[in-house]
């Protein structure tokens, strides 16, 4: 299984490698094209020489604000994305033992845990729990009873409504194409 999200290869290997690359990766894909969002664990690996809960979660704040700035920027709100990073790793660190992969594998949980355990992570509400549940089921190997469901319509067989079910050019397209159908119905309602 390789994932294919940000259409470079390297990122892209980071995030099928490296489950907490890919739960930052989800933080952060708010407010900024996804490809961009999902290449930043790459660009703090590249910076900082690691990617792990305990490295991020002591790293100095200010340092990791400019960790975020430098050019090609990992996020256009570097201050409060690097700060949400911090507190991501500081809960993983703190209640998963630094294992991002636990909350998805401790336990054989079935897909309402899950959810539960993403939900309470700093930076996950409940679309972005959903989500991120969804790509697990659909790309990441994640089979625990009645994911689907607690994934809501994310987690439809066929659909193409969010970074979950891009596994190509062409279903980056068509999630593109969805978002902005979206949008489109939010203003006219």
């Amino acid at each position: 299984m390789t994932l294919n999200i940000t259409g470079d290869d390297a990122a892209d290997r980071l995030l099928t490698d490296d489950p907490l690359a890919l739960l930052i990766g989800m933080l952060l894909d708010q407010q900024v094209a996804m490809e961009t969002a999902f290449s930043g664990p790459l660009k703090i690996q590249e910076r900082v020489g690691a990617v792990d809960a305990a490295t991020l979660a002591a790293y100095d704040p200010d340092a990791l604000v400019e960790v975020f700035k430098r050019t090609p920027a990992v996020h256009r709100f570097p201050g409060s994305m690097a700060a949400r990073v911090q507190s991501l790793c500081a809960a993983i660190e703190q209640d998963w033992g630094g294992d991002a992969a636990a909350i998805w594998t401790q336990g054989d949980p079935d897909g309402a845990t899950v959810l539960k355990r993403l939900k309470a992570l700093p930076g996950f509400g409940e679309q972005k729990a959903r989500i991120f549940l969804a790509l697990l089921g659909k790309q990441y190997g994640y089979t625990g009873a009645g994911w689907r469901e607690a994934a809501g319509g994310y987690g439809e067989e066929g659909s193409f409504r969010s970074v979950a079910d891009i596994v190509s050019p062409e279903s980056l397209t068509r999630v593109r194409e969805h978002k902005r159908a979206m949008k489109a119905a939010a203003k006219e309602a």
